[in-house]
């Protein structure tokens, strides 16, 4: 019995199940990368295409994540007063690294960086925690919690027709809602309506009685 035992196996060490959740993540963060000039764009911007039973594993860690890189959106921000937009290496970059400003800069941009670190240890993908921190993040600044959702798919997976879903970002690709119209009916006048052929023929039969 599976008592207290939380999480799926997939037949895998936990190394190794480790690994492909992390994979799995950092695959769908990279689906918002700039892909111009990339040889393998993704397909479809924020979704990926899995198993239902590995969709519902890694979404709680792509949800960590997202709330991680939430979380310092607001000290990046403030630590951006502080910056400067001089080239590295240049007399004013220089002037300002030499400034007390720079210490308020740093001690501003502290959690962000703590943040960062923490991404890192839970993805291990430099790239995908950049994409995190600068694309999807901003997304859900507004929206506490549930960032993604599940769709099952009808067609299972070729070879061992395994159940199939999507996974991916809330508000990406919502479809449009249509609200019908209400019908708009003229005004009408009330008329009193004529009498059939057939009522007329009785009532001339009913006189000539």
């Amino acid at each position: 019995m599976r008592h207290r035992k939380r999480g799926r196996r997939f037949g895998r060490s936990s190394s190794h199940r480790a690994a492909m959740l992390r994979n799995l993540a950092s695959s769908l963060f990279l689906t918002e990368r700039d892909a111009e000039f990339d040889p393998t764009p993704p397909k479809v911007k924020g979704r990926i295409v899995t198993t239902i039973q590995k969709a519902k594993e890694v979404r709680p860690l792509v949800e960590k994540c997202i709330t991680i890189a939430r979380r310092a959106l607001v000290h990046q921000q403030a630590a951006q007063q502080f910056g400067t937009d001089a080239e590295r290496g240049t007399d004013a970059w220089k002037a300002w690294r030499r400034s007390s400003q720079w210490q308020e800069w740093c001690a501003a941009r502290g959690p962000v960086v703590t943040a960062h670190r923490q991404l890192l240890r839970l993805l291990r993908d430099k790239q995908a925690v950049r994409v995190l921190m600068a694309d999807v993040a901003p997304q859900f600044e507004s929206r506490d919690g549930g960032y993604t959702r599940i769709l099952r798919l009808a067609k299972p997976r070729l070879g061992d027709a395994g159940t199939r879903a999507i996974l991916e970002f809330v508000g990406r690709n919502d479809r449009p809602v249509q609200r019908s119209e209400r019908p708009a009916f003229e005004d009408v006048e009330e008329t009193t309506p004529e009498p059939s052929t057939t009522e007329a023929a009785a009532e001339t039969v009913d006189d000539n009685s």
